[in-house]
């Protein structure tokens, strides 16, 4: 089974989801919701982390971290160890609580907009899952951090950080009549929410990262470099790929090659060979993904001219 990457540095921003075992409820009743949002206070005590959003609902939960010091790892597992614990010995249980690994989205937060849709997707998850009755407010969804986004400053948790979400909003200053004014942006949402299924949170739902397509290659380069990581999801395979791409341009350099040569020329050809040979030794992409770039035929013959020019 691929496992997923943790890629860790300083002031790294994730959305992280984690679902109760066998999908079976994560909290039981208000005292739990209430233990959740404190070890989750806790856990940013300890660890320095910066929350711009979370929800909390029967089953998992949704939270969007910022971690200055490097740390989504450590700080996952004392919380998610210590909640256990602490739901296992008020409710007389022992074993797990929550299914498997935790799921981690890394997002930019280059100030470009990413981090407000993945907050919007976090704090819009009761619209969607049909928890709020049609005349109900977003806002009385209680264990979400939105109603904090709408309160003033000294009433939110010290944790939570408020002002990069509601400066992509294009709010300024954190003032009443600006956040009455992300209010009503935000029921907007909510009733859309209510009405159809939106494909926008597609990409968070499906993808390892969400941000430009620099943010991504700055992740699949620093991937690159964790060899040692015994990892094969579809992040190592993008990486390796980003890799092999770097070695082909630079063959075809040395040949005085054009990518359309490639096509043009004998599958078998000798540079062809030779590149491939090359790839194969120094990457982890496919017989299939180097025989389709070098339009050498089937993944087989690619293979074999390989093994004979050896």
């Amino acid at each position: 089974m691929p496992r997923q990457v943790r890629l860790e540095y300083e002031g790294a921003v994730y959305h992280v989801m984690n679902r109760g075992d066998r999908r079976e409820d994560i909290v039981r009743d208000d005292k739990d919701r209430e233990r959740f949002v404190e070890t989750l206070g806790e856990a940013c005590q300890k660890t320095g982390w910066q929350v711009h959003a979370y929800c909390l609902m029967r089953n998992h939960f949704h939270l969007v971290v910022e971690t200055p010091r490097a740390n989504l790892c450590i700080g996952m597992q004392w919380l998610l160890g210590t909640f256990t614990a602490r739901f296992n010995r008020r409710h007389r249980l022992f074993g797990h609580l929550f299914s498997g690994r935790y799921k981690s989205l890394l997002v930019d937060g280059s100030g470009d907009g990413y981090l407000r849709r993945v907050c919007d997707y976090v704090h819009l998850n009761p619209a969607r899952a049909r928890l709020l009755k049609p005349e109900q407010a977003l806002k009385q969804y209680r264990w979400s951090s939105y109603p904090q986004y709408l309160q003033s400053p000294r009433r939110r948790a010290a944790w939570l950080r408020v002002d990069r979400v509601l400066g992509e909003w294009g709010i300024r200053q954190d003032r009443a009549r600006a956040r009455c004014q992300f209010e009503r942006a935000m029921e907007q949402w909510a009733q859309r929410e209510r009405a159809l299924e939106n494909k926008e949170w597609r990409e968070l739902r499906r993808g390892w990262c969400l941000g430009e397509p620099s943010f991504r290659e700055r992740l699949l380069t620093m991937i690159g470099k964790q060899t040692a990581e015994p990892y094969y999801g579809v992040e190592i395979r993008e990486s390796a790929e980003q890799q092999a791409e770097r070695i082909l341009q630079r063959q075809l350099k040395e040949a005085d090659w054009t990518v359309d040569q490639l096509e043009q020329r004998r599958k078998c050809d000798p540079v062809k060979v030779r590149i491939a040979q090359q790839l194969r030794q120094e990457t982890t992409v496919t017989w299939k993904w180097i025989a389709g770039k070098l339009h050498m035929g089937h993944w087989r013959s690619a293979a074999n001219a390989v093994r004979l020019a050896r």
